[in-house]
């Protein structure tokens, strides 16, 4: 867990708020762990490339969507 990661308390806010995933496969990562790997970077500013390696492999995917 990371500064810039979601509390369970705002994770309540914010969760209702997102769309709901279609009934395809089991997404790969939650969408908590997609925000927090955004949060991370925007609150560190750093590169893609100097993401701890969760977050990078996660962003680049969605990122290639």
């Amino acid at each position: 867990m990371y500064s810039s990661s979601l509390t369970d308390e705002e994770w309540l806010i914010i969760e209702p708020l997102l769309p709901k995933k279609k009934l395809t496969r089991p997404p790969t990562w939650t969408k908590r762990e997609i925000l927090d790997g955004i949060f991370y970077q925007l609150k560190n500013g750093c590169n893609w490339g100097d993401l701890p390696f969760i977050f990078a492999s996660l962003l680049n995917r969605v990122l290639a969507l």
